[in-house]
């Protein structure tokens, strides 16, 4: 492990649907036009970002190494791909469809994601199967949709064993149910997986909305090795509503980004946003000063006064003590 970055050297990267058109169920026109993928990268390197979650494919008449001069003329890495396994075509699931057909198609795209990761230097694939679940009692055969669902991506996992593999879980959105819905149900499903080149990526927001302590569920994927990247945003806890870093929990971020440095993470943080009527590049700025200034907070927490509050469990002193830190 390097040495630790400070706060105001943390680097950031972000998801590149942060800089997409952004639609929900009543804008259904979206809240912006839809940008060219080029032209992503270009506002990625404005807002101060070093890398980029690139969703895969893109554009039919831009290639592989079309994306990658553009990223290497605006000094961005293509952190990892992130095949689109969640549209309309994998409506009734990805891995987990119940059509084999479908089961086909989402192998084929993985492969051809690694393949992409290669082309690119990026460090991992990346799967949101944010369709692989259910809506109803009674729609699914629970232990047949976790043999495709969790199989399907081992496989994928053994046919590329050079390759990190990693999932980002959530509870539920676009389906109701989804199978890989906490870090606790997650890490059970890597265990049943039986591959050590699949890993899940933490994202602060999708922890409060699983009604998780995002530290500890942090510390939680860390100590059982599995902890590929860590993304940041922040909700009201009901929704994934994708804020600024920072606008509503800045307590649970401070321990978070605390415990950011206590498992020694020296990697860039990943900004998962979705500033529906906000100015992107502002809202991306916004979210790393934000954390930047927590990350130099939790640098002041008195590590031996901590230690002390731990070891007697004292609510109120730990309260003292974030407070000082952050109010003065």
């Amino acid at each position: 492990m390097s040495q630790l970055p400070s706060a105001a050297d943390r680097q950031y990267t972000a998801g590149m649907w942060v800089y997409g058109q952004i639609i929900d169920r009543y804008a259904t026109d979206g809240y912006n036009e839809p940008p060219k993928t080029l032209d992503i990268i270009e506002q990625a390197a404005a807002s101060g970002l070093v890398g980029l979650d690139l969703n895969y494919p893109w554009e039919p008449d831009v290639s592989v190494a079309e994306v990658g001069k553009a990223l290497e003329t605006n000094g961005i890495a293509a952190i990892n791909i992130t095949p689109v396994i969640y549209n309309r075509q994998y409506r009734s699931g990805s891995f987990s469809s119940a059509d084999a057909s479908v089961r086909a198609a989402v192998n084929e795209l993985a492969d051809e994601s690694v393949q992409v990761a290669k082309d690119l230097g990026a460090r991992y694939v990346k799967f949101w199967p944010g369709q692989d679940g259910y809506d109803y009692p009674f729609q699914v055969d629970y232990a047949q949709l976790r043999e495709n669902g969790i199989g399907g991506i081992a496989d994928v996992c053994r046919n590329h064993p050079d390759v990190q593999f990693a999932i980002e879980y959530k509870l539920k959105e676009p389906r109701n149910r989804l199978l890989w819905s906490t870090a606790a149900a997650s890490l059970v499903n890597i265990e049943d997986a039986g591959v050590d080149n699949l890993g899940l990526v933490i994202d602060f927001g999708h922890s409060l909305f699983a009604k998780e302590n995002p530290a500890e569920s942090l510390h939680l994927l860390h100590s059982h090795g599995r902890l590929v990247d860590i993304e940041l945003d922040d909700n009201y806890r009901e929704w994934d509503d994708d804020l600024t870093a920072g606008a509503l929990h800045l307590v649970e971020t401070l321990e978070f980004m605390y415990g950011v440095r206590q498992i020694g993470w020296d990697k860039p943080l990943k900004l998962d946003l979705f500033p529906y009527r906000e100015d992107r590049i502002g809202a991306v700025k916004e979210s790393i000063t934000t954390l930047r200034k927590l990350e130099d907070a939790a640098t002041r927490i008195d590590v031996e006064k901590l230690a002390a509050i731990h070891s007697r469990h004292d609510a109120l002193a730990a309260h003292a003590l974030v407070r000082d830190v952050l109010l003065g």
